[in-house]
């Protein structure tokens, strides 16, 4: 009995291995190309999307800082960039079409802000620690996890201690009774509610809603019950990851995940000019979960490609699970009060709402631009597509679907 279960882990243990090396996983900086007739992909059909691609590319203003004071972001209360912000390049994507590229269109090597596909990239670090044992579970409060974070304000030295002597010196992210009750899911799922300000940004004023005299006094919601987009309170989750990780979480990407799939060194990660605070001895910065108000992750289509690839393959790359599965699982999971909404920002197809030619169990990273990071596990299919018209992505699946003959 002993030996035919030691028979059966070697079989399963050489299916594996075997498994992942037919697997393609591209070495950095060279991710093979293959002609569409290669792959059974119709040739007409795929320079279609390429075409579409190139014509439905976002009207807004190249100059994001244009574009972001004439769109509503720029008219909310606190609506101000506080972060840094690059003009944007032309209409580019890929599609990875059984791990190879079969189409590229506009600069995919350039280096753009990438909005809130750096939502997922946060959940991600949370997920890493998770996995680590950093943070027991996702269900955990995450008020005993914090430490009191000191902030780093050079010119606060300048001034007379008295100017400051009612206010407090370092930040309790969880202190109010509201906010004691947010566990680690409220803030993935974006169901929290929490209450207050960072980095000068109340959470009311992000998107507020209904009439102003409404906004300070609103009714707080059971955390869980009601499912907000909101920045803040991505930023506090960042803010609280860093604080459990006791380092920036650009290096925790990079080191944990980037440098494991053959990421470029062309991605910065990046914060606000006032979020910095002091760890172990530390100036470290506190990195945006968007670019709402500037900041947030700078990256090329490629490097976006690879990731969106490992989310693909259940967190495994070329043999090494690098996210557990356990957890990108949970990230697909759909919110019980936001159901096309996993872990942040794991957008679901539920019901085909989204994106009615692609199967329901398709994914795809979102941000602002439009920015999306496409994810087909029943078609073995991942698409790039930056800077199209938000209303016309749904289109660009289903002629990417059309091509490879789904």
């Amino acid at each position: 009995m002993k030996a035919s279960l030691q028979l059966i882990a070697i079989l399963i243990f050489c299916s594996n291995a075997l498994m992942a090396q037919s697997r393609y996983f591209p070495a950095m900086g060279n991710w093979e190309k293959k002609e569409a007739a290669e792959l059974k992909v119709n040739a007409p059909k795929l320079q279609e999307v390429i075409d579409f691609a190139i014509a439905t590319e976002s009207n807004a203003d190249k100059n994001l800082k244009m574009a972001h004071y004439l769109s509503a972001f720029g008219r909310e209360p606190f609506g101000f960039p506080i972060g840094p912000m690059k003009d944007r390049g032309p209409a580019t994507g890929l599609v990875i079409y059984k791990g190879y590229v079969i189409a590229e269109w506009g600069d995919p090597y350039r280096v753009d802000l990438t909005f809130s596909v750096a939502k997922s990239i946060l959940s991600t670090t949370v997920g890493l620690a998770v996995d680590q044992g950093l943070i027991n579970s996702e269900k955990d409060l995450v008020y005993p996890y914090m430490a009191p974070i000191i902030p780093y304000d050079p010119y606060r030295i300048q001034m007379n201690k008295s100017d400051h002597l009612n206010q407090e010196d370092v930040i309790e992210l969880f202190a109010t009774d509201h906010n004691k009750k947010i566990t680690w899911e409220h803030l993935l799922r974006q169901t929290s509610d929490w209450e207050g300000t960072l980095w000068g940004k109340p959470d009311w004023g992000d998107r507020p809603q209904g009439n102003s005299s409404t906004w300070l006094q609103r009714e707080r919601n059971e955390p869980g019950s009601v499912y907000k987009y909101n920045d803040t309170r991505v930023n506090v989750l960042a803010l609280a990851a860093m604080n459990v990780w006791r380092k920036p979480l650009p290096v925790v990407f990079k080191e944990n995940v980037m440098d494991k799939i053959g990421g470029s060194p062309t991605w910065r990660w990046t914060g606000y000019e006032n979020s910095f605070v002091i760890i172990d001895g530390q100036i470290m910065q506190a990195v945006s979960g968007g670019s709402h108000w500037g900041g947030g992750m700078f990256i090329s289509a490629y490097d976006q490609a690879r990731f969106g690839y490992l989310t693909l393959n259940k967190g495994r790359w070329n043999g090494q699970q690098i996210i557990s599965e356990a957890w990108i699982n949970k990230s697909l999971s759909p919110t019980p009060v936001q159901t096309n909404y996993g872990f942040m920002n794991y957008f679901l197809n539920t019901d085909k709402k989204e994106i009615p030619a692609a199967p329901e169990s398709a994914f795809f990273h979102l941000g602002a631009g439009t920015n999306m990071i496409y994810v087909d596990p029943e078609n073995d299919l991942v698409i790039v597509s930056r800077w199209i018209d938000n209303n016309k992505k749904a289109e660009l699946v289903e002629k990417v679907l059309q091509a490879i003959g789904k």
